[in-house]
Parts: C-alpha cells; structure tokens; sequence
C-alpha cells in the first residue's frame, strides 16, 4: 500500500496542466470521487491493523498534495484567462435563454389609465396620509357621531401608545376608510378653483372574500369653483364612462345618499361581463354600479374655511377593484394580491 502512494504521489508530482481540459482530467484522476486516492482509502481496511495509522497518515498527506496541486492549477488557468483579456468560448450550440418580459399590475394599469383620462380634462393628483385622525375622516365629512361608519366592525382603529392605556379620552386615530380625507385636507390649504383627484389604498374592517377586501384602492375627486352645477358632475363622469370602456357603454345616475353629499347619486354602468343581458356580476340586472357621487355638502365646505355662499362644488369616488373587474373580466378580488404569475401574465403586453 504504501509503495502505491508513493507510485500516485510522484505521478501527481510530475503532471502538467497547460489548459482547461487538462484541469479536469487532473481532477478526474486524483481527487474525484472515482479517483484513485478515494480507492486507496478505500483500499484502507484490508492494511493489517499494526500498520493502519502510518498508512492512513501517508494517505491523508497525499490526498491533501493532490489538492494543493489542483488549487495551483486552477489559479494558473485564471491567470492565463486575464493575462490573455479572453474569456471562455461561447457554444453557439447551446439554445438561447427566453427574454421573459415582465408586466405592470392589472390595478397599477387602472389605475394610470384612470389618471390619464382626469389629468387630460384639467384634473390633478393629490395625495396624503393613510393613518389619519377621525376629524378627516369622519367629522369633517358630516358622519355624526352615531354612524355605524365609525364602528369597529366597519374601522381598523389605531391602539394609543404605550402609557396612555388609561386615558379616558376617545382614540381618533385609524386607517382611513376613504380618500375622502385628502378633500378635506386640500380644501384647508388651497383656495378655490380645486380641480383634483386622490388615488390610494384605503381600510376597511371586512372579511376578505371574492367580492370584499380589507385593504383596496379609490380614486376620489372634487371639483370646488364658482357656479358649479349638477351638471358640471354628470359632463365630467360621462367623459370619464366614455373614455375608459368599450363603446356603446351605458350610463345612469340613480338618487342616493351620503353625509357629505347633497344631492348624491350613485352611478352604474351596462354590465361589460354581459353586455346587459343579466349575469352573476350584475346580479341579473344588467347593471353595475362603479362610483358614488353628488354635490359637496355646503357644511363641509364650511367647515374647511371655504365660504359656501360664494363656492359650490362635486365629488365622486370609485373603487379602481371592481373597475378593474369590469374591464378586464375578473371574477375574484383575492387574485389582486396573491402573486399568482399565471394571473399576473395575462395582462402582459397592455
């Protein structure tokens, strides 16, 4: 045994490694798991047990040389490769790898269409905060203190911070449940004309199902001038029905209510699933209802430090989720935020 790892030894010593292809042999030789420095050890239990511990030494010796050999090697090809400026050669055999293009977000796409289609007819983005007071949320909008709007059930509320526990005073602070709350914030420190829109997530304490979800996203707008009519809404939400739907779509305005609102309406559309003919989506009616609107209670732009005498103004908001499923035949809201690809793919390319 040991004369054959002096014989595997000296034949390590005076092997030569001049290219990638020699590399490997050496590799495939020596130190592979069918090389045979594994035999030798192998080999091991058969060395009677009095000359067992000198053998297993002179193995592990060798097996370590053949390392260091096949490390020196290896640093000599990299060098080589630098010192040329070569790189591997490219096997033109080889099949190409796909290109995979990616895709924006169906909601992300309803939503800049939905942008585009305001900003074009004078229309601004606004912005502001998610975690909001009840005052923005609420109270400046007319919802009296008993509205069940303000309920836990309907609310995510925000717990107080630690040490004030027992402070007996009202927690006001929550996700807010609307983007309303930027109207009013932008109404405070802007002096009319106020022409905009407010995209965003908002909360809502639901159970998620495919027709609900805790967490979704509205596009709100309010227009605040002189002489602005009834009128002035329905021109706007016709463009807007007009713009973003297949031809031919229907519009109509139904009477409604909302605390900040007054007259209110709520808007449907001819059902883009069926064509009107009556489906599940539209619960057979051929409708679907897409937005709330109305003219901005006169109390709520009081209480943004703007005179109602002198300036009027609309509101409406909808929700970019079931625009989204009107357009593109979605049939299940939880498929906006599971990730799925194959949903995902679908929209690639629009």
């Amino acid at each position: 045994m040991l004369d054959r790892v002096k014989d595997i030894h000296q034949e390590i010593d005076q092997f030569r490694v001049d290219s990638p292809e020699q590399l490997e042999q050496f590799r495939m030789r020596f130190i592979s798991r069918k090389g045979v420095i594994t035999e030798l050890f192998e080999g091991l239990k058969t060395v009677p047990q009095a000359d067992r511990r000198a053998v297993g030494q002179e193995l592990n010796g060798l097996k370590n040389f053949a390392q260091e050999r096949f490390d020196t090697f290896s640093q000599q090809i990299d060098e080589q490769r630098t010192t040329s400026g070569g790189t591997p050669p490219v096997d033109l055999t080889l099949p190409t790898i796909p290109n995979l293009t990616g895709t924006q977000h169906p909601l992300s796409l309803v939503r800049q269409r939905i942008i585009q289609i305001f900003e074009r007819i004078g229309f601004n983005v606004a912005d502001g905060p998610e975690i909001e007071t009840d005052w923005y949320n609420f109270g400046a909008l007319n919802f009296p203190d008993n509205h069940p709007a303000r309920d836990m059930q309907d609310t995510f509320f925000i717990a107080k911070a630690a040490g004030n526990e027992g402070d007996d005073t009202p927690n006001d602070t929550l996700l807010r449940t609307h983007t309303s709350n930027v109207q009013i914030r932008l109404m405070e420190r802007q002096t009319p004309p106020i022409r905009s829109i407010m995209p965003g997530r908002v909360y809502r304490n639901e159970t998620i199902s495919a027709r609900a979800h805790c967490m979704f996203h509205q596009v709100e707008g309010i227009y605040i001038d002189r002489n602005v009519g009834f009128k002035d809404l329905k021109d706007t939400l016709y463009h807007f029905v007009k713009e973003l739907f297949e031809p031919g779509t229907q519009i109509r305005f139904r009477p409604s209510y909302f605390p900040f609102t007054e007259p209110s309406a709520e808007i449907d559309i001819s059902c883009q699933i069926c064509g009107g003919k009556g489906c599940n989506i539209c619960k057979h009616s051929g409708w679907v209802e897409i937005a709330g609107s109305g003219m901005v209670d006169p109390q709520v732009i009081a209480n943004c430090g703007i005179d109602p005498e002198e300036f009027t103004g609309f509101a409406f908001g909808m929700g970019i989720e079931r625009i989204t499923q009107l357009k593109y035949v979605v049939n299940d809201l939880r498929l906006y935020t599971e990730n799925d690809v194959r949903f995902l793919r679908q929209f690639e390319g629009l």
